[in-house]
């Protein structure tokens, strides 16, 4: 072998050791960054995550939502691709098998989760729902419609003219007007999150 030769096969050589392969190279650089995900997984800081976590859980369990139910949802908003199994809450949460079905069941109740079934497996999966805050709020609007109906029938039922029954009036005005508030809102969301742009106040075109 010449001279030549060995140069270039110790250059082919220290080409593989500082990618690992070409071609594991070039799909480490250019397969959607993978590589680099994995790479901020590793470190990141699992201690400060679990204090979020928490954190969060008991913001949501403070302003009402049941305390596993709201670990459940933290967790699931943390994880890089928002879906975990009943095992990997349970494991991750330190809770029972359990307390993680009454978590999923209320959190599939109210639509802020969906499940799915793992490919080949009869494990279930759980996963935030697209455009997850969107969903909630804009569930809200039926909800709404709801109580205002039967606010509506209430005030009546109650006489308009007695104190509890304008009371009543007066809620299903508040309704009414924030009913559409949360609509219009909506609109600007979307235009905002398509421009990168608030829309103008008074309409979403």
């Amino acid at each position: 072998m010449s001279s030549e030769d060995q140069r270039r096969g110790a250059n082919g050589t220290e080409g593989v050791h500082a990618g690992g392969s070409t071609g594991g190279s070039a799909s480490g650089s250019t397969g959607a960054g993978g590589t680099r995900r994995d790479e901020e997984a590793v470190v990141r800081d699992e201690e400060a995550v679990a204090r979020f976590v928490e954190r969060f859980a008991a913001d949501m369990t403070e302003a009402g939502m049941q305390r596993t139910a709201s670990r459940v949802f933290a967790a699931l908003l943390s994880s890089d691709d928002a879906s975990m199994t009943s095992a990997e809450l349970s494991e991750r949460l330190q809770i029972s098998p359990a307390a993680v079905s009454g978590a999923v069941r209320y959190l599939t109740q109210v639509s802020m989760i969906g499940r799915e079934r793992d490919p080949g497996s009869r494990r279930d999966r759980y996963r935030l729902h697209n455009e997850l805050w969107y969903t909630t709020f804009a569930q809200r609007d039926s909800i709404l419609s709801r109580w205002e109906n039967t606010l509506r029938d209430g005030a009546t039922t109650l006489g308009r003219d007695t104190p509890a029954g304008a009371r009543v009036a007066e809620t299903v005005e508040f309704f009414e007007f924030l009913q559409v508030e949360l609509l219009a809102l909506m609109d600007r969301w979307k235009v905002y999150k398509e421009t990168g742009r608030p829309a103008e106040a008074g309409g979403a075109g």
